[in-house]
């Protein structure tokens, strides 16, 4: 599979105006902060959210509900389900975090959450998550391995545009910023790399917390942060592509804490998109069908993978990039397992599927070279003792399927 380039905007400065700074409440639940004026350049997506109460329109609203009492009860799960869920060695494989999408139209929720002593803003810096130190103690709303701020931070002021509302965490309010407006001292780091292990850290953070690379970093997350840190990023990415309406042109505007833009010129509504991915381990009797794309680190293999197309069936789309890439027909397809892949915004659909012909046709237009390996080979591949195949990524799905198969595991 070719990966579509990752498209990056210079800023993410004029998505929102959110900050907390002056912001005042006048001591009712529900009240707004400050005049209507100060909420307009503030807090735009809460501003919006009380226009539509003043022409009438509904608006989701849980009111007077603490906010330590505020919950999603559709999207919360429990420890038994979170525990079926859970694939031990995949990244963002999810954790149940509560999502909250009744309260992204609550105005007053909005701002109360905002200036929660007990809220924490993850700050991005160039798609970038802050990471917490090696010996920090887990943050218990964001889980190991990720660092957030308080609201009212000084690293905050960087943030030239305002916060998503992610979700609720251990009873409080989760939010991400982006900070790329902030220039660190040093050289820039080389987005293009492949493995980049590169950290930028900020005077006002403390010792061992810097930003970093979420693929070289997300197996130091637990399954909470990941999952925080795979949404922010996604969701920071989507507004820095799609400022403007599809469907007229016009700039469009951030509503629902962030989770939709709305085009002031046409009324029309626009939501996070994520693209669906197929990746399957293809497999023959005792041998395996990888392949690796061109730019990929010397030596390294992995499942094969692809875009689904429209009206596209899973099945057919993992017969179809397996054909395209190598000529290899494939019969029975099993779905697997699935993976969010912020990078930026795919779902990665695991799949077992079974070769029916083993006679490899490279495409040179999608891959630089597909082989197939065996099972014994394979366990030396993941033990660093080939001395021509490198493994995959660790955390990414094609490891996590290769691993399963090895230990005749892949149901």
């Amino acid at each position: 599979m070719r990966r579509r380039p990752e498209r990056r905007s210079a800023s993410l400065s004029r998505i929102f105006r959110v900050s907390t700074t002056g912001c005042a409440f006048s001591g009712g639940q529900g009240d707004r902060p400050g005049d209507d004026a100060e909420v307009q350049r503030r807090w735009p997506f809460i501003a919006a959210a009380w226009q539509k109460e003043g022409a009438g329109q509904a608006v989701p609203r849980r009111a007077g509900a603490p906010m330590s009492d505020a919950r999603s009860p559709d999207t919360r799960l429990d420890a038994a389900t979170m525990a079926v869920d859970a694939r031990p060695g995949l990244a963002f494989a999810g954790s149940g975090l509560d999502r909250a999408a009744s309260l992204r139209g609550d105005a007053a929720a909005l701002a109360r959450m905002a200036v929660d002593p007990a809220a924490r803003i993850v700050p991005f810096w160039r798609g970038r998550p802050l990471l917490a130190g090696a010996e920090t103690p887990a943050d218990p709303a964001l889980g190991a391995g990720l660092a957030g701020l308080a609201p009212g931070a000084a690293l905050l002021s960087h943030a030239a545009g305002g916060w998503l509302f992610l979700g609720l965490s251990a009873g409080a309010p989760v939010f991400a910023a982006d900070i790329s407006a902030w220039v660190p001292e040093g050289p820039e780091p080389d987005f293009g790399a492949f493995f980049d292990d590169s950290a930028q850290h900020h005077p006002d953070l403390p010792a061992g917390a810097a930003f970093a690379d979420l693929r070289g970093a997300m197996m130091r997350l637990d399954p909470r942060a990941a999952e925080i840190a795979a949404t922010a990023r996604a969701l920071l990415n989507w507004h820095g592509t799609h400022g403007f309406c599809s469907a007229c042109g016009a700039a469009s505007t951030p509503a629902l804490a962030g989770w939709q833009r709305v085009c002031p010129a046409c009324g029309a509504q626009h939501f996070p998109r994520t693209d669906p991915c197929v990746i399957m381990c293809v497999t023959r009797g005792n041998s395996v069908l990888l392949g690796r794309s061109p730019g990929w680190p010397e030596g390294m293999y992995s499942c094969l993978a692809g875009f689904m197309e429209p009206g596209e069936p899973v099945e057919s789309a993992v017969r179809r990039e397996v054909f395209e890439e190598t000529a290899v027909r494939v019969g029975p397809v099993r779905l697997l397992v699935s993976q969010p892949w912020p990078f930026p915004a795919s779902l990665m659909i695991g799949c077992a599927a079974e070769a029916v012909s083993t006679e490899i046709t490279c495409d040179p237009a999608e891959i630089e070279d597909a082989l197939w390996i065996s099972r014994e080979r394979l366990a030396a591949v993941f033990a660093g003792a080939d001395p021509v195949i490198r493994a995959p990524r660790s955390g990414a799905i094609a490891g996590w399927m290769l691993r399963q198969w090895l230990a005749d595991r892949l149901h």
